[in-house]
């Protein structure tokens, strides 16, 4: 199924819908203002999706934080952390110094939570405009390449949306980016859900 440029905008918006919620979330954590917005959303193929963020990471190893989602639509949800973006979310977030020794532990931790405010915030963004119902597994964090992040099996025939998150936190006029992968293996029943409830065509 190819996608409109509306229905696009809508897979846009509702993505964008998600992370202000998240950025809500994150600033109640924090002492300074985050914001978070989209800038852009794409739509590709599993190899495309790889061969650009291939493209761009090469053989770094990457923070991830996915989880897997079953019901209307199937497929899994990533927030991929460039490694400078995470090293300054973690010393915003825990005030912890580069050199801590309990750095891992820390890193680990506040990583997964920030993704799983970002993912669930998108994720119930989709099941609540949509009004489909969800379920999803407990976030799983991941350090790995892109090859095997996301080149596996089951998303061959998959979808994916690829949407750059760019973070601002304004007091310490700090911009980074975190890449929002969202694999979906039953992509023509999101496109119809959002047709159906958002009245696009």
């Amino acid at each position: 199924m190819n996608v409109t440029t509306d229905q696009l905008d809508a897979l846009q918006e509702l993505i964008n819908i998600g992370v202000g919620r998240a950025a809500s979330l994150l600033n109640e954590m924090v002492d300074s203002h985050i914001n978070l917005e989209i800038p852009s959303v794409k739509v590709l193929t599993a190899l495309d999706a790889y061969q650009e963020l291939r493209t761009r990471f090469h053989d770094d190893s990457l923070a991830t934080v996915k989880l897997g989602f079953t019901g209307s639509f199937y497929g899994n949800a990533g927030l991929i952390f460039p490694t400078e973006s995470a090293s300054t979310l973690i010393a915003l977030l825990t005030g912890e110094e580069a050199g801590s020794p309990d750095l891992d532990e820390v890193k680990i931790g506040t990583l997964s939570e920030i993704g799983n405010i970002v993912i669930n915030g998108v994720m119930g963004s989709i099941s609540n405009v949509l009004k489909q119902h969800m379920n999803y597994t407990l976030p799983v964090y991941l350090e790995d390449t892109i090859d095997n992040l996301l080149l596996s099996a089951n998303v061959s025939n998959s979808k994916i949306l690829l949407a750059q998150a760019r973070f601002t936190i304004q007091q310490l006029e700090i911009i980074g980016d975190i890449i929002l992968v969202f694999e979906v293996g039953t992509f023509d029943a999101l496109i119809n859900a959002i047709n159906e409830q958002m009245g696009v065509i």
